[in-house]
């Protein structure tokens, strides 16, 4: 367990590092970036971190990620599972959640203080974003303290080390904040930075840091 939840000095400074630009997305960064991670988090689920970054590239370098119909938009994220609906959800983020204003709007709804808050009213606002991808957007820009991303990989670390029994066949809201304070409570019990814990598990697996 010692192993699995603690990560060599190469990898530490790697996650330090990603932390610190997480914080930096949200002091520093514009309207721009905090949508870009939007989208990010909206093409990830069932879609590697790889590939939801290259399809966010293409998108940019289209000039398509912050406008364009979702019919622009297809030939861009085909490198993404369920490419048709997620353009059709960037369309719908793009509307709702313009560069200009995105940051306003998430000051309005918890940030920076309350990002719990803010979590839920993403849940409910943004379509395509369930606990895993809000909490995916908050972390990446910087909001990590609180919130956990549960993915596959993360839960079947969670098992390896005896937080829970087994990787859930149902993750609903409640049961994904059931096993989120299980998580906090090893952490605090272990001495483990909560912030840190995903990204050992990921680097554990891949010998690299995402985010």
């Amino acid at each position: 367990m010692e192993i699995l939840c603690k990560a060599n000095s190469r990898i530490e400074k790697q996650i330090v590092d990603a932390l610190k630009e997480f914080k930096k997305v949200w002091k520093e960064g514009s309207g721009e970036r905090l949508f870009e991670e939007m989208c990010f988090c909206l093409l990830t689920p069932q879609s590697s971190a790889k590939q939801a970054m290259k399809a966010i590239d293409l998108l940019k370098k289209n000039n398509l990620l912050e406008k364009g119909r979702a019919e622009q938009k297809e030939s861009f994220v085909k490198n993404v599972r369920f490419y048709i609906t997620k353009a059709k959800r960037l369309e719908e983020a793009q509307k709702k959640f313009p560069k200009e204003k995105i940051k306003q709007i998430l000051k309005k709804n918890g940030l920076p203080n309350e990002p719990i808050k803010c979590r839920n009213f993403l849940l409910k606002e943004v379509n395509g974003y369930g606990m895993k991808e809000a909490s995916h957007f908050l972390r990446n820009i910087g909001f990590f303290e609180e919130v956990a991303i549960l993915d596959r990989h993360i839960l079947k670390n969670l098992v390896k080390c005896g937080i829970i029994e087994k990787v859930p066949g149902n993750l609903g809201v409640k049961n994904y904040l059931k096993i989120e304070e299980k998580m906090k409570d090893f952490c605090k019990k272990q001495g483990i930075d909560f912030a840190e814990l995903d990204l050992i598990f990921w680097s554990n697996e891949t010998g690299s840091v995402m985010k």
